[in-house]
């Protein structure tokens, strides 16, 4: 008698995993949309018999799809830091385990807030659009857009849990001073860490200022 294979939904293509997934031996079905499934898909597709049901932040996952498993289904994947659409007292209910990729996106979110401030401060997208429009017809030291250097300069960072460490570390690569502030975390090894790098980075020329 030959083992059934472990079928599994994904509501949508996430990528090289679902190749991972099948040459693994897993029964694989992917939802071709871009746009999120309607629920009631979802609960076709589990009713159908799948074991392992994979889901991304915009798909309601509730005691509806749970007990439209019932008996079959064995795990909720979720491809996302947060998990606000899956009701964890239902799962926790019918005793079905869910998972998320914890972590996966700090950096990613501090490299953009970084980014952010870069763009702000250059004034990019005016410029860019002045370009586009080929309304730049001439140099100037300062008009039009110039902006302004993110080093050196003063940030505030309000809430130091994983994604503000993150970018408190990428700040003070640009020898910027960091004010960092949060009411239940406080890190004060890492803060302590970072000063000793700052501290580090002027004793050796590498930076011109002693920044904090």
């Amino acid at each position: 008698m030959t083992s059934q294979k472990f079928r599994v939904f994904a509501t949508c293509d996430i990528g090289e995993s679902i190749e991972l997934l099948r040459k693994r031996g897993y029964e694989v079905e992917v939802y071709p949309d871009p746009k999120a499934p309607p629920k009631s898909l979802i609960i076709e597709k589990v009713k159908s018999g799948i074991d392992g049901l994979i889901t991304t932040l915009r798909d309601p996952i509730d005691a509806e799809v749970f007990e439209a498993g019932k008996g079959h289904l064995k795990v909720v994947a979720q491809i996302a830091v947060g998990f606000d659409n899956i009701n964890r007292a239902d799962a926790s209910s019918y005793k079905i385990p869910f998972t998320h990729t914890a972590d996966v996106l700090t950096e990613a979110t501090a490299e953009f807030a970084f980014f952010m401030l870069g763009v702000l401060a250059r004034k990019m997208w005016p410029a860019e659009h002045l370009t586009r429009e080929n309304q730049w017809g001439y140099w100037h030291p300062y008009l039009p857009f110039l902006g302004d250097e993110v080093t050196g300069k003063t940030i505030a960072v309000i809430g130091t849990g994983r994604i503000g460490l993150a970018l408190i570390k990428k700040c003070a690569g640009f020898d910027m001073n960091i004010l960092c502030y949060d009411t239940a975390y406080q890190n004060h090894e890492y803060v302590k860490a970072i000063q000793e790098t700052m501290d580090l980075r002027h004793a050796r020329g590498i930076c011109r200022d002693q920044t904090w």
